[in-house]
């Protein structure tokens, strides 16, 4: 199977496990794998048997905006979940960073992989 990837994908989002943090909103960064084939998109160097990168970053970007996790697990969970429903891809990758998150270390985050029941 092919890969379609985004990386250092940014978004901002309610997200965290402390007072001071449910009152803000703080980026995350994400790189996303999704398994696609790539051959009926090339075969006629036709964009509408691509996948939409641009509706991708539309989908990520307003889930991110709607969300309210304390937990970046929680984020990434939720958000693979919603992208193999949206877009009927067999397979996703997400990495979710944190950056700040822990001042000794220059980000924090969780990777994922989960494909479609």
């Amino acid at each position: 199977m092919d890969k379609v990837f985004i990386e250092g994908l940014e978004v901002d989002t309610l997200i965290g496990a402390y007072d001071w943090e449910r009152g803000i909103r703080q980026c995350l960064q994400l790189d996303l794998t999704f398994a696609w084939d790539i051959r009926p998109a090339a075969a006629g160097d036709d964009l509408s048997k691509a996948l939409d990168y641009a509706a991708v970053n539309q989908h990520v970007q307003a889930f991110a905006s709607a969300a309210r996790f304390e937990l970046v697990e929680t984020f990434a969970e939720h958000l693979a979940a919603s992208l193999l429903s949206e877009f009927g891809m067999p397979w996703v990758r997400l990495k979710v960073t944190k950056p700040g998150a822990n001042p000794a270390a220059r980000a924090v985050g969780v990777e994922i992989e989960r494909s479609q029941p």
